[in-house]
């Protein structure tokens, strides 16, 4: 009976080795007949950046996913093209996908500036990442990209932001007569309504116009992004929890290599973005506590606006944002709908 039995076992140990065998090489043969799609992707950060090493694993992760069927080869900002002509570069397929900010293509259409960025609106990316995914955003989004042959896969995010500052900055009151570094858009139009004087200069030169005193104040990034980039040598303060600005991010693709996707293909790929926007938030906000850990070492005073402040600023915001909205009928549906969202949150009356 045991002789039996183990030549039973025997028999069914190589018969599932050689089944093993076969179903091996039947992947290998149908991993060699897969399409391969191969895109080159550029993104906003400079390769010295936490955000960059972040898009680099998505990158590689979006291959793991789909098998070796998409390999996406990541660039860092101006590698290919300037940062203001990737969507360009998008559209024609001279890059075949992006990680940007929208706001930089205000000047094509000013609905990308309010849904890029509508200031002083939130205090955690999860409140904007809702209204894109539950309240219609998204869509608004993908409409707008469409117009230029571009597809949104997704929305990414890499936190709120901080203003690191010469002078403390406690009210309203403190930007009269401050000479601040501000982007195009919303950010500078509130800051020549609270009296400050705006410059308007590229990220590589702020460190410079702040050591020189040619601005007292920046609008960058997060509180890690700043110290990495020195802003702590020369600067005082910075404002945490910061709440004036939370920028979106996107993952977006030629319309024309997204139709040529399989569909399990761009199911993972937008799987993989929503995943890749929490890696980056997640990962940016443990190096923002680190690096506020080493501002405060150093003497930096970190400086919380009070809610009743921030209603202020709010109430000078919501005129702005009633600007903005007037520029177009797809900005104006865009702003509509985040203030009514921004109620249901109780930002907003």
């Amino acid at each position: 009976m045991a002789k039996t039995r183990r030549d039973f076992l025997k028999t069914v140990g190589a018969a599932a080795i050689g089944t093993g065998a076969v179903l091996a090489g039947t992947r290998k043969v149908h991993a060699q007949t897969k399409p391969q799609f191969k895109w080159k992707a550029t993104t906003l950060w400079s390769a010295a950046e936490l955000t960059y090493k972040v898009f680099s694993d998505f990158c590689a992760r979006v291959k793991k996913l789909t098998d070796g069927r998409l390999e996406i080869t990541p660039f860092p900002a101006g590698a290919v093209v300037g940062t203001f002509e990737c969507l360009d570069a998008v559209s024609k397929n001279v890059l075949q996908a992006m990680n940007q900010w929208p706001g930089y293509w205000t000047g094509k259409d000013p609905a990308f500036a309010s849904i890029g960025d509508m200031i002083f609106a939130y205090y955690h990316p999860w409140e904007k990442d809702a209204w894109y995914h539950y309240k219609g955003g998204l869509q608004m989004l993908r409409d707008l990209y469409a117009k230029y042959n571009v597809y949104c896969v997704g929305v990414t995010w890499w936190g709120v932001e901080s203003i690191p500052s010469k002078k403390p900055l406690r009210k309203i009151e403190d930007f009269k007569g401050l000479k601040f570094r501000a982007p195009h858009g919303m950010t500078a139009d509130l800051m020549t309504k609270l009296g400050a004087s705006v410059i308007i200069l590229p990220g590589g030169e702020v460190y410079s116009a702040l050591e020189r005193g040619v601005v007292d104040a920046a609008d960058w990034g997060t509180p890690s992004m700043n110290y990495r980039l020195g802003f702590h040598e020369v600067t005082k303060y910075f404002n945490y929890p910061g709440s004036h600005s939370m920028p979106d991010g996107d993952f977006c693709v030629n319309m024309d290599e997204w139709k040529k996707l399989p569909e399990d293909i761009k199911l993972i790929l937008e799987a993989a973005v929503r995943e890749f926007a929490w890696d980056t938030v997640e990962r940016v906000a443990i190096d923002d506590i680190r690096a506020i850990g080493e501002m405060k070492k150093k003497g930096l005073t970190p400086i919380a606006w009070s809610e009743e402040e921030l209603q202020r600023f709010r109430a000078v915001v919501e005129t702005i944002w009633d600007e903005w909205a007037a520029k177009s009928s797809l900005s104006k549906k865009i702003i509509d709908s985040q203030k009514a969202w921004l109620k249901e949150l109780g930002r907003i009356k």
